[in-house]
């Protein structure tokens, strides 16, 4: 059902693309529609992971500086029967962690110093169960793509706003054109219905990896402890090194010392329903 659900929000969104294009300016409208997602799909791809990364100032750490984190990601991923992902460390105090890469072949997880020194080893096991459960989903290339479709879609609604303050259109030919009212409720409507999708996928993610990842250790409570810690620690520390643009990837949405928006519009799920979702949770311990 979870695969199920994110491939109907990946095609509504698929959709609106080309109903934007068309609604604006007819076929032309939609051929620029498909250009644009498939140029951005493209390049989202092959280097999603390295632009967060790199606007992070993630560095790349040796078994040798952070034994820790390894031990606990080389234990999880042979669990998982997963590649070992390279590893990050965030010159940050706030806690968090983020996994990027387009498939487990070529994905990264990053920590923050924080994060490090603020959980126990039970925690630490959670949270890097919940980022590799990203990985093993697929989530990041997921959520890349629908990013990816979601911002043609505010890009060509742009251009036809832009086209309307200039007076574009009055053609003979409205199969070639956009134009009327279905066009101008396109241009200012269809942006934020593809947002609300792609914020719903977010967080349908967010339960799902935390959902993975409590299976996968085999219990739920260090990854509980966790996010009670990190939701904490996260209204106190203001987050400095991750970029707003990453702030999707992360386990809880960091804090960056301003003003919050309404959690209608947060990537996130409440820690509080993901902390209830985890109580709920039934694990069949493993015979072996």
């Amino acid at each position: 059902m979870k695969i199920l659900r994110t491939g109907v929000l990946l095609i509504l969104l698929s959709v609106m693309l080309v109903v934007v294009g068309g609604a604006i300016a007819g076929q032309n409208g939609l051929k620029i529609a498909l250009v644009i997602a498939v140029l951005m799909n493209g390049i989202s791809y092959f280097f999603s992971d390295k632009i967060a990364l790199a606007s992070s100032g993630a560095k790349p750490v040796t078994r040798e500086q952070v034994p820790r984190l390894y031990a606990v990601m080389e234990r999880l991923a042979a669990k998982a029967n997963l590649p070992v992902p390279k590893l990050y460390v965030i010159p940050e105090p706030a806690p968090n962690a983020f996994a990027t890469g387009r498939n487990p072949h070529h994905a990264s997880v990053a920590v923050t110093e924080g994060l490090l020194e603020l959980m126990s080893d039970d925690e630490l096991e959670g949270v890097i169960a919940h980022e590799l459960s990203h990985v093993r989903n697929y989530d990041i290339l997921t959520s890349s793509i629908a990013a990816t479709i979601a911002g043609a879609i505010t890009y060509l609604a742009s251009m036809g706003r832009f086209a309307m303050i200039f007076g574009y259109g009055g053609g003979d030919d409205d199969r070639d054109r956009g134009g009327g009212l279905g066009a101008l409720l396109m241009i200012f409507l269809a942006p934020i219905a593809a947002m609300m999708l792609q914020l719903f996928l977010s967080r349908t993610r967010e339960y799902s990896a935390d959902e993975t990842g409590a299976r996968m250790i085999g219990q739920p409570y260090g990854l509980i402890s966790a996010l009670q810690k990190l939701g904490a620690y996260n209204q106190r520390i203001p987050t400095t090194s991750v970029s707003p643009s990453t702030a999707a990837l992360c386990i809880v949405k960091p804090w960056f010392g301003g003003g919050t928006l309404s959690s209608l519009f947060s990537t996130h799920p409440p820690l509080a329903d993901r902390i209830a979702a985890l109580r709920e949770l039934t694990i069949v311990p493993s015979r072996s």
